[in-house]
């Protein structure tokens, strides 16, 4: 399972990387190999504002589904649409070309309140 070290994470299996005021998220590799084979992805709204622990939408597995939550607060600025056409990405590359969303913050130490890969591990292995 890939932790990667410059990421923050959620207990809800999401990860945050941090570009100025904007939060790229997405779903964890632990997350991703959960729910098995990923067929659909319910993007948020491109200008929906989003509570930290709040619902960003629902990855759709041949296992199950799942709600996706904001491990920030913030306003959505940007969707990943090629999860519309290629939901298995999240599967192929968690942390790459399968992102779910960017949430633009007010403050980007708000970041530093997730966990880091260390304590996410130990999460993980519970």
């Amino acid at each position: 399972m890939q932790i990667p070290s410059d990421l923050r994470y959620s207990s809800d299996h999401e990860w945050a990387s941090t570009t100025g005021t904007v939060v790229r998220v997405g779903i964890t590799d632990y997350a991703q190999d959960a729910l098995g084979d990923v067929v659909f992805v319910d993007l948020p709204k491109v200008g929906a504002t989003v509570a930290a622990g709040g619902s960003l939408g629902e990855v759709e597995s041949t296992k199950s589904v799942s709600e996706i939550y904001a491990p920030v607060a913030g306003v959505v600025s940007a969707v990943n649409d090629a999860l519309s056409a290629n939901p298995e990405l999240i599967n192929t590359a968690p942390y790459a070309e399968g992102w779910i969303c960017e949430i633009t913050v007010e403050d980007a130490s708000v970041v530093e309140s997730l966990l880091d890969a260390t304590a996410y591990q130990a999460l993980t292995n519970n």
